[in-house]
């Protein structure tokens, strides 16, 4: 499964402790995510994504097997679905999955 990360699992750290894959922060391609801009998850303090025509959010792609991705949504919790996006790394576009909570505030998150 590829993945776009845009917020707290861009953290190597984060990263490998909620997949449980140490080896995982290694593969991350950087990415832009364009039409969208990052914000903070209403009433949290955590990311999520919102649609902005002129928005682009910095990033990484990463392709995850199943157990990884199943333990990384356990770590998104249950307000984050995943959502299908196009991504672009090195140019190029990449189809990926980001996790996108149910509610978005229209305050800028940053790491």
């Amino acid at each position: 499964m590829q993945l776009i990360l845009y917020g707290t699992l861009l953290d190597p750290r984060t990263l490998a402790r909620s997949a449980g894959e140490p080896a995982l922060a290694s593969r991350l391609r950087p990415a832009v995510l364009r039409g969208w801009q990052r914000v903070r998850a209403r009433n949290s303090r955590y990311p999520t994504l919102a649609r902005d025509p002129d928005g682009k959010v910095q990033g990484a792609v990463l392709s995850v097997p199943a157990a990884a991705c199943r333990r990384l949504q356990a770590y998104e919790g249950p307000d984050y679905r995943l959502v299908r996006v196009l991504a672009e790394t090195r140019g190029k576009p990449v189809p990926a999955l980001a996790w996108i909570a149910s509610s978005a505030s229209r305050r800028a998150w940053r790491p």
